[in-house]
């Protein structure tokens, strides 16, 4: 992997003006959809976690990425798997999002599912699911950058998308939910 070669070595640290927090900010100003990554470990258990990284990489061949924290404590078992799906969540699903952005709590409990083509989880009634094998992975700062080779696709056409705008959950031309829309 490349790296550029003017990188920080070129500016040190006397240009970075902000904070963790103003840059998080900052970030929260490009809306995303929201995902659900889910597997299944080689030990045989379910892992989940919610992700608002997801992007298209490649048409020929079909690459998905997705950003992982080093810190999770699924990342390892995320890595070894066989496959993956890449869950994208309906307007509706705000729960479920929350439900797998939590560490240390049963994400699986009443959550409704079935094996995808690959074996691993797919939620139901999700807005589209993309099944995946792993095809590289890249560490980048504090996250690892994960590329999967698409081998199944679905899609509900008539679902529309949970988005993330700001730190809350939105939906195409307002708030999930029934949430007053706020307008400008």
């Amino acid at each position: 992997m490349g790296v550029w070669p003017r990188g920080r070595e070129a500016f040190g640290d006397e240009l970075v003006s902000f904070s963790q927090r103003d840059f998080r900010n900052a970030l929260g100003c490009f809306p995303t959809g929201v995902t659900v990554v889910t597997a299944r470990s080689a030990a045989g258990y379910n892992i989940g976690v919610t992700v608002n990284s997801f992007s298209s990489v490649s048409l020929e061949p079909a690459l998905i990425s997705f950003n992982l924290g080093k810190h999770l404590m699924s990342l390892q078992d995320l890595l070894d798997a066989r496959a993956f799906a890449v869950n994208i969540l309906q307007d509706c699903q705000g729960h479920l999002s929350g439900s797998f952005a939590r560490q240390n709590s049963d994400k699986w409990s009443g959550i409704e599912y079935v094996p995808g083509q690959t074996g691993c989880p797919v939620l139901a009634s999700n807005l589209a699911t993309f099944e995946c094998e792993p095809h590289a992975h890249h560490t980048a700062g504090d996250h690892v950058i994960i590329v999967g080779r698409v081998l199944h696709i679905s899609t509900d056409p008539d679902a529309e998308p949970l988005v993330f705008y700001r730190g809350q959950y939105r939906v195409l031309g307002g708030r999930p939910d029934g949430e007053e829309q706020v307008s400008a």
